[in-house]
């Protein structure tokens, strides 16, 4: 099902709608929840030199690296056979080993620039949000053409990792940025477009706000590592 296949008189009649903001709510809410993990992961990581020697500096940097690209696979797959509570349990985890890999921005870039970059994505993310959230105009378009620029993306970082380019480092990364901040708009419209699709099937939206808050997450999280690529002061440059 497409769910942006929907009428917009019909959703504009409904803007307003009660459940709808329980839902969206729902939503930022498991996703603050799954930030806030991560960052108390990495800075606990990050600002302890011993915890961060023993992960990044022996073979466990590998674990560090590929734990949350295999658990968020078991847990996408199983998401929606899941209950609530088990299905937040688990974004909480993956949230977790994903700061655990995001610890290593602590030994490479100054805390206060990652703290600056972290507030300028909030923003970034927030501004384009709100706009995937009240606009009138479908965004299924962008978002298919912004989905194909993502495949781009990974087989350039792929092939990146053996030609080791300055150039395509830096055209991915820029590329990246305006990818992941249409991909928030066109997102956040996906699932709001999403909640109409279920007709008030409560019981299923609990489950598909923990997923709306993973799309979200992920988001946020690469916008971010994408922008600290440009904002972020080295440890070596400061």
């Amino acid at each position: 099902m497409k769910y942006n296949d929907y009428s917009f008189a019909r959703e504009s009649s409904k803007y307003y709608d009660e459940g709808l903001r329980i839902y969206m709510l729902s939503i930022y809410r498991n996703m603050s929840m799954a930030l806030s993990i991560s960052c108390l992961v990495a800075y606990i990581v990050g600002s302890n030199t011993q915890i961060a020697m023993i992960l990044f500096s022996t073979p466990l940097a590998y674990a560090a690296m590929f734990a949350p690209l295999i658990y968020i696979f078991f847990f996408g797959r199983n998401l929606m056979s899941m209950d609530r509570q088990q299905a937040i349990l688990h974004l909480g985890i993956f949230a977790a080993l994903n700061g655990l890999s995001l610890g290593s921005i602590f030994l490479v870039y100054t805390s206060a620039s990652i703290v600056k970059t972290f507030f300028i994505t909030a923003s970034t993310f927030g501004a384009m949000s709100l706009y995937g959230y009240t606009t009138k105009k479908d965004l299924t378009a962008a978002g298919s053409f912004v989905f194909m620029g993502l495949i781009g993306l990974i087989i350039a970082s792929v092939i990146n990792l053996f030609l080791r380019s300055a150039a395509i480092d830096f055209a991915v990364s820029l590329i990246g940025v305006g990818v992941f901040t249409i991909l928030t708009a066109y997102d956040t419209q996906k699932l709001k477009s999403i909640y109409y699709a279920m007709n008030g099937n409560t019981v299923r939206a609990e489950n598909i706000a923990v997923y709306g808050a993973l799309t979200l997450y992920l988001d946020f999280i690469n916008l971010f590592t994408l922008l600290l690529r440009f904002v972020g002061v080295r440890k070596s440059d400061d």
